[in-house]
């Protein structure tokens, strides 16, 4: 059904290990704050990114080819956080707290101008799985909730 809107989303898992520590913190807010998560040596978690597209389905009948986004995927995303310290090993992670929160928003920022590049696609979720029960869904810096 050419014209019709739809979503597809290509799903990664990935290993890294990071610690939460704001630095405008004193050591005591800071374990307040992220408790368990403070650990001087950091913590590890095995994350699901799940990257969603939207668009019209064109002639041939995608949004999108599904294999070149999860080739932007591996190479945007995964090759570059997978079995890292998201604290020290990640360029586009430096300065910030690793929350599953920023690490989408960073997501976004990094896969984005890809996504934009095929015509009639955009970005629509990046959702970040820190766990079988914690999930983060950001839909983009300027959509209305």
């Amino acid at each position: 059904m050419q014209g019709e809107i739809v979503e597809i989303t290509h799903a990664q898992e990935f290993s890294a290990s990071h610690r939460l520590h704001h630095p405008d913190l004193s050591p005591e807010e800071n374990r307040e704050l992220y408790g368990v998560c403070n650990n001087p040596n950091g913590h590890g978690h095995n994350y699901v990114v799940e990257v969603t597209v939207r668009g019209r389905v064109d002639p041939t009948g995608m949004v999108m080819d599904l294999n070149r986004l999860r080739d932007i995927v591996i190479e945007r995303l995964i090759r570059r956080v997978d079995h890292k310290h998201l604290n020290h090993d990640v360029p586009f992670l430096e300065g910030t707290v690793p929350t599953a929160e920023n690490v989408a928003i960073a997501f976004w920022r990094e896969i984005e101008p890809e996504i934009e590049a095929f015509r009639g696609c955009s970005l629509y979720r990046i959702r970040v799985c820190e766990s079988r029960s914690n999930r983060v869904d950001y839909m983009g810096p300027s959509r209305k909730r």
